[in-house]
This record gives structure tokens, C-alpha cells and sequence, in this order.
């Protein structure tokens, strides 16, 4: 699924919406939702935000436009989004003796628009505050698409997390950003 040419990774709309305030507020409140249950470490709750066919994509430079022609820092189907949940899970896991743990602030929530199957687009600011043995801030946009689910929530189909310094040189990332 990984190398499945044909997935949408692209963030650009191509077409506007009006969402009301409450779609709006939904979408607010969901993106809260996750970065909360990626604080509370409740990874397997996260899990079962996305859709079955969902990526996780952290490009590892700035513009970079396909996560198939340079290598990325995270680029995770459902099966590798839970393998990295059980290794960060396991207790005989010694990068996560002492457990990593975050604190995220989701700010400058916008809705761009739609793609092409008709998931919303939605972009954010990230701050995240990282501790295992030591601080370390990350900054970043993200883009979610989100997929409309039938209970009337939402689910995510895209989460494209654009570091700041994703160029940088980085200690171990375990956590999901």
C-alpha cells in the first residue's frame, strides 16, 4: 500500500467550501481531540481516527512534493502507524525508558477547501513540547484531510506534518507528531 502511486498525498484544494460554523467547530474540536490523545499517550484510541487507507507523511525537506522521490522522515500506512504504536508501547522498549511525552497547542485552524474525493482540507499551526531526558520544541503546519464518517464525525485520510526544521538533525523521533 506504501508504494501505492495512485493515493492523493497533495494539500493544494481544488475546490473551495463554506463550511457552517458548526462543520467548522466539529473540525476545531476534532483536531483538539487528537492532539490530546497523542498527549495522553492513548495511541491506540488515535489509531482508530484514521481511514483504512490513511497516511502519515512527514516530508524530510522543506517542499518537498512527493513523499516517492526523497525520503521522509515518516511515511506510515495503517500497518506501520501500529507498528510503531506496539514498539512504543512495549515495555521492553529502552528508548522509551523514560517514556517520551508531549504537550501539543493546535492554533490557526483553517479550512482550505476540498480535494478531489471530496475530503476536506484542513491546515493548522503545531507547537509541540517534547521531554524524554530532555526538552525539545518542534514547530510545524499541518494539513489533515479529513474523510466525513457515517456517524457524522470525521476520520483522518491525510496528515501531512511540515516541520519547521525538518532539515534539521534530530534525536530519536519515536511519537507520532
Amino acid at each position: 500500500m506504501l508504494l501505492d502511486r495512485t493515493f492523493d498525498f497533495s494539500v493544494e484544494p481544488v475546490a473551495t467550501i463554506s463550511p457552517s460554523l458548526e462543520t467548522y467547530h466539529s473540525i476545531q474540536q476534532y483536531l483538539y481531540h487528537e492532539a490530546r490523545l497523542l498527549d495522553d499517550r492513548k495511541l491506540d484510541e488515535w489509531l482508530k481516527l484514521w481511514t483504512p487507507e490513511g497516511r502519515y507523511w512527514v516530508p524530510r525537506k522543506q517542499g518537498q512534493e512527493s513523499p516517492f522521490d526523497h525520503v521522509s522522515l515518516f511515511w506510515e500506512d495503517a500497518m506501520l502507524r501500529e507498528v510503531r504504536v506496539r514498539r512504543v508501547n512495549h515495555e521492553r522498549n529502552w528508548s522509551q525508558h523514560p517514556p517520551t511525552y508531549g504537550s501539543r497547542l493546535v492554533g490557526n485552524v483553517m479550512i482550505d477547501g476540498t480535494d478531489a474525493a471530496g475530503h476536506i482540507i484542513v491546515r493548522s499551526s503545531l507547537q509541540l513540547t517534547e521531554y524524554r531526558l530532555e526538552a525539545r520544541q518542534l514547530g510545524a503546519t499541518v494539513y489533515h484531510k479529513l474523510a466525513a464518517t457515517d456517524s457524522g464525525g470525521w476520520a483522518i485520510h491525510l496528515k501531512r506534518v511540515n516541520l519547521t526544521n525538518c532539515e534539521g538533525v534530530f534525536g530519536m523521533l519515536d511519537m507520532h507528531i
